[in-house]
């Protein structure tokens, strides 16, 4: 549990807040004497000595090595973040950078990838951000364009507006009357419906009726085998970009460590969980440390947002990062990038 904020006077909490913000520049213990002059307060270094013993008794820094300066616990940095933390407004070039980026006339799969590497890229950490079922895309319009050597080329348009073109391999050739005869039926009795749904639901009715199918129904369920893709078990939950960036903050760490955090972004079940937690609620969330519940993760912190289309949650983005990542400067690019995703996938 976290240090109630009534316990800190005015000059415990302008050091403690003095202390994070060095520790976060350069991650190294602070000196009475370096937090003296940082705080500007007219106070002898024994005063301070006597407020920072006062802080360590509350948990909220530690000296690190024996007669080292001191740094901020998690449960420092906890408080930090949620009482003292000063959060400033984009800057407008990066505001209008990730617009540019996130442009509403690309894809949702272009979209969701290219807000993740802005994400990295703009807070030089790991971006991660989960991808909606792909069952959640609604068929709208199909027609297939016959190539060489038993080749159909599938123009598949789902939603509202991502199209994807996919070229199939028959066993068969069909003509041009058969595919047409094909898309039509697809497209009478199933736009609107989930595409998953709509390949399952054939090849239910093919294991039950093949025998008693007329021509028009084998060729519709050939071809839509192959031109419906099946998202079920090949999909990617969540995407990560920009592992690499952690290794510049190995220094905090042993390498031995470093390696077992980066594993854990191949561990499905536990990365899903955290961002689960993240899409409950709205708003910007940050976990410090053990907070992040992951094992591997202990010494990270993981600021999120969930994003939406037409008031739905539909996903999280964030970054992983140090647990002495510039929060201030983090918070409103997930915010920010969050919105705009949202803005942009409802166009």
């Amino acid at each position: 549990m976290s240090a109630s904020p009534q316990l800190l006077n005015d000059r415990a909490a302008t050091l403690l807040k003095k202390l994070v913000d060095s520790y976060i520049t350069d991650g190294q213990p602070v000196g009475s004497k370096q937090l003296a002059d940082m705080a500007g307060l007219d106070i002898s270094s024994a005063t301070i000595r006597n407020v920072m013993s006062g802080l360590e008794k509350q948990g909220l820094v530690i000296a690190p090595h024996t007669s080292s300066g001191k740094i901020p616990t998690e449960r420092g940095l906890r408080m930090f973040v949620d009482t003292m933390l000063e959060v400033q407004p984009l800057q407008k070039e990066l505001f209008s950078k990730l617009k540019q980026q996130l442009n509403p006339d690309q894809n949702k799969d272009t979209l969701i990838s290219q807000a993740n590497q802005m994400l990295s890229e703009l807070t030089h950490m790991a971006g991660v951000i989960t991808v909606p079922k792909k069952s959640q895309s609604k068929l709208r319009h199909i027609e297939f364009l016959p190539l060489p050597e038993n080749k159909v080329l599938a123009i598949l348009v789902t939603n509202e507006k991502e199209v994807q073109n996919r070229v199939i391999h028959l066993e068969q050739t069909y003509s041009v009357e058969q595919l047409q005869a094909t898309s039509n039926y697809l497209n009478r009795h199933f736009s609107g419906q989930d595409i998953f749904a709509v390949r399952k639901e054939l090849l239910s009715d093919l294991n039950r009726t093949r025998k008693d199918m007329d021509a028009i129904m084998r060729t519709v369920i050939d071809v839509a085998d192959k031109a419906l893709p099946d998202f079920e078990d090949k999909q990617q939950p969540y995407l990560v970009q920009g592992k690499s960036n952690l290794v510049r903050y190995s220094g905090d760490t042993d390498m031995k460590h470093m390696q077992h955090m980066l594993d854990m972004f191949d561990h499905k079940r536990e990365m899903l969980g955290l961002l689960d937690r993240c899409i409950q609620g709205e708003g910007v969330k940050i976990f410090i440390g053990k907070e992040v519940g992951i094992d591997g993760l202990g010494n990270c912190s993981v600021v999120t947002s969930p994003y939406s289309v037409g008031g739905e949650v539909i996903g999280a983005l964030g970054v992983i990062g140090p647990t002495r990542i510039n929060y201030d400067r983090v918070i409103p690019i997930v915010d920010v990038t969050a919105r705009l995703l949202s803005e942009a996938l409802k166009a």
